[in-house]
Order: structure tokens, then C-alpha cells, then sequence
């Protein structure tokens, strides 16, 4: 059966001429916004990295480190690359990323330095659990 309706239906009510007087339409209001200047990436990033860090240990030595809950996925791509030192200068507070190149850590201690910062910004690592299980049998009797 093939529709004949020739309107299109819409669930909202037609806006009347005072309605429009009380209510400016967002579109309206987003045009009169103050233009904000221009952020560069990089600076936008430095921005929201300076105020997330977490202090955590590097053998011994005090880094600060963005918590790895705040991680962008990207970031989290360059470790899984093995693009080790390019994730650290992300994720390092700038004026830490020197220390970490003098520490030069092993896999071992770079691995319980990640966990300490998650235990410091009090989240937790590793695999999630995953769904529930069904509690649904598959199978019909």
C-alpha cells in the first residue's frame, strides 16, 4: 500500500508568530554568540592536558602523567604501535617528558608506572568483564 499523504508529518507544533517573539529559535541564538578567539590544536590539547594531570612514580621519581582514562583513542594507538616515546610526549606533562627520556624505563616499569597513574586518578586497569551472559537459554525446548 503506498503512502498518500503529500505533507510530510512532524511531531512539532507550528511555530506562531507570538511563540516566535518569546522564544528566539536556537539558530538565532547561536548567531549572535561572541566570537571566541582561535585555539590552535595544539594549544587546545596543552590546555586540557595541564589541568588533568596525576602525579604518579617513575622509579622512583615523581611524573605527571593525564590519567589514562582521559586517553583519546588515538593516543592509545600510538602504544599499541610501539610508538612508545611519541604516546609518552602526549600523555607526560611537558616539563616531565625530559625526565622520562633520562629514566629511559624498562617495559616492566613503564607498565607499573600506567597503573599507578590509573590508581592515582582512582580508575581502574585492565579488561573489562565484558556483557552478562544471558540469562535467556538459547536453545527452545
Amino acid at each position: 500500500m503506498a503512502n498518500t499523504r503529500t505533507t510530510p508529518s512532524t511531531s512539532r507544533k507550528p511555530r506562531t508568530a507570538a511563540r516566535a517573539a518569546v522564544r528566539p529559535s536556537t539558530r538565532q541564538a547561536a548567531e549572535t554568540d561572541v566570537d571566541e578567539p582561535e585555539v590552535s590544536a595544539a594549544e587546545a590539547q596543552e590546555t586540557e592536558a595541564v589541568s588533568m594531570h596525576v602525579a604518579a612514580l617513575l622509579c622512583g621519581e615523581e611524573v605527571r602523567i593525564i590519567p589514562p582514562g582521559a586517553w583519546r583513542q588515538s593516543w592509545q594507538r600510538l602504544a599499541a604501535q610501539g610508538q612508545i616515546d611519541a604516546f609518552a610526549r602526549i600523555i607526560l606533562h611537558p616539563d616531565d617528558y625530559d625526565l622520562y627520556v633520562e629514566i629511559d624505563p624498562t617495559n616492566e616499569e613503564w607498565g607499573e608506572f600506567i597503573a599507578d597513574a590509573a590508581e592515582q586518578a582512582g580508575e581502574g586497569l585492565g579488561n573489562s568483564s565484558g556483557p552478562a551472559p544471558s540469562s535467556r537459554r538459547t536453545r527452545r525446548r
